[in-house]
């Protein structure tokens, strides 16, 4: 219980410290924004809106100008189960990726970061 309640605080000081903090978005044509925002509808991020990781994803996707889907991934929420049956596990971030009918469900933070900064950097 004290573990959680340190950790939603924390989370918290994060979270305005991103929206305080967060970084100017890529600039695009038009054209080139539709496009990405076309290939995002293919993408959602499984994320908490405290997990320090999901922070540092999000502030990512600002940067980049992504319009990505989030997902609230907290107890109770049907993203959850979402996430359990189509990942196979229950962990934030988590980005599914859409290509060909087929879902790819990324997990790591920096593998995301990595994933988004090589299509769409």
């Amino acid at each position: 219980m004290l573990v959680k309640a340190l950790r939603n605080g924390i989370g918290g000081i994060l979270q305005v410290g991103d929206i305080l903090t967060r970084p100017t978005k890529k600039r695009r044509s038009p054209e080139a924004q539709q496009q990405v925002d076309e290939a995002c509808q293919q993408l959602a991020l499984y994320q908490l809106p405290r997990c320090p990781f999901c922070i540092k994803v999000r502030r990512n996707m600002h940067k980049l100008n992504l319009p990505i889907t989030l997902r609230n991934v907290q107890p109770g929420s049907p993203h959850r189960d979402e996430l359990q049956a189509g990942g196979g596990r229950i962990k934030s971030p988590c980005l599914r990726i859409e290509e060909n009918g087929e879902s790819r469900w990324m997990y790591e933070s920096s593998d995301i970061i990595a994933y988004l900064q090589q299509r769409f950097g």
